[in-house]
């Protein structure tokens, strides 16, 4: 009995023994810094990693952006732990998404940022901007927005208030335009070290939207925004450097004319605040900079607002005209009932006419005074309207106004409710976040069909 005992006492021993070396085996697996909270294996994700890391070095940070930053990086751990809901772009299957349609181009801006990508918020805090009369603009609030809660924008991203430099946030919009069946990003673009009045230079970020975009059978052309002293020397220098250092990549995008020639495309933001003259210099062929049939050649197309633009347009040399501004009525050119006489003219001109159209138009919490151009959207009627006006004129490229321009209410980009204990944004219901993606997706596929029988 005593023997049976003492081999039992053994038995016991060594099996705790065993189970003692197996947890210190498992204790070695963890991550050298893991907690109870860190699940095992965050580190593997690429996209937690670098958020992670930026997070816990982000230098001389404020002590608001800092509570941010832990809340953000205790978001991450439980979010990984819940599985899934953090923002890491599933697995592409391109079977699913539908074909990008080149002749569809969407206004897309880079210039947002926050704390944790930027060390400071971009954009997202615009300040309200005063009426040009003083007696006007005593009515209204002055001051900057303070994000996340309160931004410069009428609704709320889906993404929240997120920095154009994030990799994830680059990704996950090229994705949604091609949900929509868009082919073209015509990307907001100032010169290298040059900005807007709100923002940073964002002229490093075209590599990464253009490797983006190409991962998605996207293309890249260039909405060149009116920077500093633009003008024909300038805009020679700019082009130049644009195809020099992006038109080899396989997502710029060039346009087949109906002569055959292939050549890159330039939207030219409010060009007309430049003389026909200044531009004959770069845009015809006896200009003394002129790039037409040089390497530097191209489609450059003109911003038009009121009528007397077209012969403006005509004498500068540019190849064709948008209309950009997203509110039926506001101009000659966002009039959709002027778009078949602009049409006629572009023909007979042997010019390109690009219709703009948008989803509604809202810019009153960075101008307060100017309600009076709200366009609502009547749950997604306003913006097939224009869908429909564009179609009338069987134009050979549609723009759309905007993915992202957040100030003026003019994105496609998903939104959601939210409201705060002063403000409460506007939203898409009764419909999904993805409504006006589903809407472009509607129309592109429309397009596509009807001008077989246009060209028929």
């Amino acid at each position: 009995m005593a023997r049976f005992r003492r081999r039992t006492c053994i038995i016991l021993s060594l099996f705790v023994l065993f189970i003692c070396s197996l947890m210190m085996a498992l204790k070695t697996l963890r991550p050298d810094r893991a907690v109870f909270g860190d699940p095992f294996g965050l580190d593997l994700l690429p996209e937690l990693r670098q958020r992670k890391v930026h997070l816990e070095t982000k230098p001389d940070m404020p002590n608001s952006a800092r509570d941010d930053s832990i809340t953000n990086s205790k978001n991450i751990k439980s979010v990984a732990a819940s599985s899934l809901k953090f923002p890491v772009v599933p697995e592409i299957n391109m079977e699913k998404l539908p074909s990008p349609n080149y002749n569809f181009h969407v206004f897309y801006y880079s210039w947002y940022g926050n704390p944790q990508f930027d060390g400071k918020y971009l954009h997202w805090n615009h300040p309200i901007l005063p009426h040009w009369d003083p007696k006007i603009a005593k009515n209204y609030p002055e001051g900057d927005h303070i994000p996340p809660d309160d931004i410069g924008s009428n609704f709320y991203p889906e993404l929240g208030t997120y920095s154009s430099r994030d990799p994830y946030i680059i990704e996950t919009h090229m994705k949604q335009m091609r949900s929509a069946s868009i082919g073209v990003v015509a990307l907001s673009w100032y010169p290298r070290g040059s900005a807007d009045n709100n923002g940073e230079s964002t002229d490093e970020l075209v590599p990464a939207i253009l490797d983006n975009a190409h991962k998605y059978n996207l293309k890249v052309t260039f909405h060149i925004e009116p920077y500093k002293n633009r003008d024909d020397h300038s805009m020679h220098k700019s082009i130049k450097y644009i195809i020099d250092k992006y038109g080899s990549h396989p997502a710029f995008y060039r346009y087949k004319t109906n002569s055959g020639r292939v050549l890159p495309m330039f939207y030219v933001y409010d060009s007309y605040f430049t003389k026909p003259e200044t531009w004959a210099n770069l845009l015809t062929a006896s200009g003394p900079l002129s790039i037409r049939n040089t390497p530097y050649d191209g489609l450059f197309i003109a911003l038009l607002v009121e009528e007397r633009h077209k012969q403006e347009i005509q004498r500068s040399g540019f190849d064709g005209i948008y209309t950009y501004f997203a509110t039926n009525g506001f101009s000659y050119g966002s009039s959709h009932h002027n778009w078949a006489d602009l049409k006629a003219f572009c023909d007979s001109n042997s010019l390109l006419f690009i219709p703009s159209v948008g989803p509604g138009y809202i810019d009153t919490k960075v101008r307060p005074w100017n309600n009076h151009n709200t366009r609502n959207r009547v749950n997604g009627k306003y913006f097939e309207t224009a869908f429909s006006a564009a179609f009338q004129v069987h134009p050979d490229v549609i723009s759309i106004t905007s993915f992202n321009e957040w100030h003026e209410g003019t994105q496609i980009e998903k939104a959601v409710p939210k409201k705060t204990e002063r403000i409460v944004y506007l939203d898409y219901q009764p419909h999904k976040p993805g409504i006006y993606l589903e809407l472009t997706r509607k129309w592109s596929e429309k397009y596509s069909k009807e001008k077989e029988q246009w060209l028929a």
